[in-house]
């Protein structure tokens, strides 16, 4: 399969810097990104950048507010992975214990996350047994969804992986529909992971974020702009 590389610039508006990637749409998007309020624009291939730069002129007011907005909203605490620290799963907060074992592994109860490891674990391995639950919970959350709503929007159902990702809750690779999750999801309402799954599945029908695609998604989950606000008021 051959890989197309999108061509990309960066430009500065005053004191803010912002990526712009070259893609074969037809109008702008422009985005600011949790948690560092990262800038970015998708512009068509055949805008120069100097276009670019006065539409950006026009928008700073609105993105130093986002990004404002981004750098106020709370966000949680360096974790230590120690007993008693508070950690999230699925929308619930849950108590951390740490518990001796010899074989690594999870076990959830009703207000507790146990985590059984070896005395000597460093914080680093607690943290990768964990985020190992997280990764095997979430695929299966993931599996569920998109089997759902490929059936819904009679799709074949694509391929998805996990990874860790900066800017984004999820994405889509329309060359060879993939999608791509972020595993910090896996500490989110299930609701809130339902409209990341729609959300990147509809781009599977719809690629760019136009009319078209706010009517598909009005079409396939109609309370998504609530499930989305609740989203980016969650603690980063």
């Amino acid at each position: 399969m051959k890989i197309i590389k999108l061509r990309t610039e960066n430009l500065n508006i005053g004191s803010v810097e912002v990526e712009v990637k070259f893609k074969p749409i037809k109008n702008l998007h422009l985005s600011v990104h949790p948690p560092y309020g990262k800038v970015t624009v998708s512009s068509p291939e055949f805008f120069d950048l100097e276009k670019i730069r006065v539409y950006l002129t026009t928008k700073i007011g609105w993105i130093k507010q986002e990004q404002k907005k981004i750098s106020s909203q709370e966000r949680e605490a360096e974790k230590l992975f120690i007993t008693r620290e508070s950690h999230q799963f699925l929308g619930k907060r849950y108590l951390l214990k740490i518990r001796e074992l010899e074989k690594n592994k999870i076990v959830l109860k009703h207000s507790t996350i146990d985590l059984y490891t070896k005395q000597d674990a460093t914080a680093d391995a607690r943290k990768k047994i964990l985020y190992n639950w997280y990764r095997k919970e979430l695929r299966f959350q993931l599996s569920i969804l998109i089997q759902n709503y490929a059936s819904i929007m009679n799709l074949n159902i694509p391929e998805f992986g996990i990874r860790t990702m900066k800017t984004k809750w999820g994405s889509c690779t329309t060359e060879n529909k993939k999608l791509w999750f972020n595993i910090e999801l896996a500490k989110k309402p299930l609701d809130c992971i339902e409209y990341i799954v729609v959300h990147e599945m509809v781009h599977l029908l719809e690629r760019n974020h136009n009319k078209n695609f706010i009517i598909l998604m009005d079409k396939y989950l109609p309370n998504w702009r609530t499930q989305k606000k609740i989203l980016n008021e969650l603690p980063l």
